[in-house]
């Protein structure tokens, strides 16, 4: 989860004596402290990565599953029961991937701040604090499974109402390059990366995966 911060700002007015007859006693305004609130975007790195990974393997891996299978059979039938099957199975394995790859990371961390306790006497709130900043298991594997599910809607979605093989095809294959710009976009846009750099990239990345999958 973003978090924020405050930084203090000493903001020196303008003297008194600036295009004005000095006074008695010539003096000028103290200065000013203000706050200025810093928002972090570093915080966002688990949640938001375990999303984009999610969101593109659900998407790239249900669309390859789907036109690997229709190669074979062209059926609509069989699309769609092959993607449903690749929806469900991607979503599980990636929720509890991704649970057991942070939690690992959270132990590691929790058992460092244990360690680093000891030798400056912190305090059991202090603590607690600490821990309350790490990433959480369990919304990572959440954003995971969902971002997964989604991206597997999108092939499911443009598959479902086209009976010709060769037009269905097409359109998933339309609908996967989209929905991959759309991805990257919105990961950048959350991160404050650069928009046509990592949409592209994206892009690109998820034509080669495509590829490669249909090439086994």
């Amino acid at each position: 989860m973003a978090t924020t911060s405050t930084a203090k700002v000493h903001v020196q007015p303008p003297s008194l004596t600036e295009n004005k007859p000095a006074d008695i006693e010539g003096q000028t305004m103290p200065s000013l402290e203000v706050e200025v609130e810093v928002f972090d975007y570093s915080k966002r790195a688990q949640w938001l990565r375990a999303a984009v990974l999610g969101a593109n393997d659900g998407l790239l891996s249900t669309a390859s599953l789907m036109v690997g299978v229709g190669a074979v059979r062209k059926d609509i039938k069989t699309m769609i029961l092959t993607g449903i099957a690749g929806l469900i199975a991607g979503a599980c394995s990636m929720a509890i991937g991704e649970f057991v790859s942070v939690y690992s990371q959270y132990d590691i961390e929790v058992a460092q701040m244990k360690r680093e306790s000891m030798t400056r006497d912190v305090g059991a709130s202090e603590m607690e604090e600490s821990k309350k900043k790490l990433p959480s298991p369990l919304q990572a594997a959440a954003a995971s499974a969902a971002a997964f599910a989604v991206g597997a809607f999108v092939p499911l979605l443009a598959a479902a109402f086209i009976k010709e093989y060769k037009v269905r095809l097409g359109v998933v294959i339309a609908a996967v390059s989209l929905a991959l710009l759309g991805f990257g976009y919105l990961g950048a846009v959350l991160g404050k990366a650069p928009v046509v750099k990592s949409s592209l990239r994206v892009l690109v990345g998820g034509w080669v995966a495509m590829g490669a999958w249909n090439q086994e």
